[in-house]
């Protein structure tokens, strides 16, 4: 079965990425496709800790059908620690979003890739300065900067401060406490796969010091327990049967990000008996249609490499749509399996 892998890259203009250009991306802030009827901010709102989530990933992924010519999924996590447990993607939100060719947002036109990019479509809702999120509240002094918490308002005071009030205001900064570094995911329809790693230690390891040279390996404490085991064979997990076949299954394109396809099967980095076989039986129903749900595409363990976040940790993130991608206004839930390596223990 082919699989569609997406790959992390940097773009030399973060404009090519607004919604104008119905981009796939990681980090930075969402693209929103639906202009008017966006999250709420209780959505996006941890329920453990209260603070809003941020944003990880979206991926546009539409398929011919009346509904669906323009379709995004979004994926957005609680960066709180304490809001991370193992087998469990409570800090987690999916949401799917999709329009028809003809609507009153996006031009029915594919938009032009020729010269430099153009401003991305409007919301018709505020959006927050700090996360690009819906911003309900405004600046209590200024009025003219809006939040979509008391928390990222807080966050975002000492940039606003200095212009508070000024005609002309700041293109605010991202804040790495609240937005990841941001990258385009580029899609190869026709990746290779492996089934057999016939690389040495010596050989990996060669590949691993070139990767750290050139800045591509990030700082080694954020390195995935499966990206450090392809170099250095060492954990615990190194045995385990499920373990090896996700280490075939990606040695052949070792960078990739995301794994993609509709009505296939994950590529689970442990035995599902041990980690999430409870939550696959009860995998819920679509909330709007009360149609079944199919797995789409699942994001990687090297993606941790990349948003520059220490306290971040899984093996894969399983995402799970509405087989029907039902028609819907604004963005629907979805639901997402996070699974992670589960060390083996130690017989006595």
């Amino acid at each position: 079965m082919e699989i569609d892998l997406g790959f992390a890259e940097k773009s030399d203009d973060a404009a090519w990425l607004s919604n104008r250009y119905f981009p796939s991306k990681l980090g930075g802030q969402p693209a929103w496709l639906e202009l008017e009827h966006l999250p709420a901010t209780s959505q996006l709102q941890c329920s453990k800790c209260q603070a809003p989530k941020s944003f990880l990933a979206q991926l546009y992924a539409p398929f011919e059908d009346e509904f669906n010519f323009h379709r995004s999924i979004y994926v957005f996590l609680c960066r709180n620690p304490d809001c991370q447990v193992a087998q469990s993607a409570d800090n987690f939100t999916v949401l799917r979003s999709q329009l028809p060719q003809k609507n009153k947002f996006f031009s029915e036109e594919e938009p032009s890739d020729v010269g430099d990019p153009l401003p991305a479509i409007a919301c018709l809702k505020k959006l927050c300065a700090a996360c690009g999120c819906h911003a309900p509240h405004a600046c209590s002094k200024c009025k003219a900067i809006h939040y979509c918490s008391a928390e990222h308002q807080r966050m975002h005071w000492p940039q606003h401060k200095p212009h508070c009030g000024a005609s002309v205001g700041s293109t605010p900064t991202p804040l790495s406490q609240i937005v990841f570094p941001e990258f385009e995911i580029v899609m190869d329809s026709n990746p290779m796969e492996s089934g057999e790693d016939d690389k040495d230690d010596e050989t990996r390891l060669a590949e691993f010091h070139e990767l750290e040279a050139s800045g591509q390996t990030g700082d080694l404490s954020n390195v995935s327990e499966a990206e450090m085991d392809k170099y250095f064979g060492n954990t615990a997990s190194a045995d385990d049967k499920t373990f090896g076949q996700f280490k075939k299954q990606t040695a052949a394109e070792p960078d990739q990000i995301v794994r993609y396809k509709r009505g296939g099967q994950p590529l689970w980095i442990a035995n599902t008996a041990q980690t999430v076989e409870d939550q696959l039986k009860e995998l819920p129903n679509c909330g709007h249609c009360g149609g079944a749900r199919q797995f789409e595409f699942q994001i990687m363990p090297q993606t941790l490499t990349l948003l520059e976040d220490d306290s971040l940790d899984w093996g894969v993130l399983a995402v799970y749509t509405c087989a029907k991608s039902c028609p819907i206004e604004g963005y629907a839930e979805e639901v997402l399996i996070k699974q992670d390596i589960v060390a083996e223990v130690e017989q006595s």
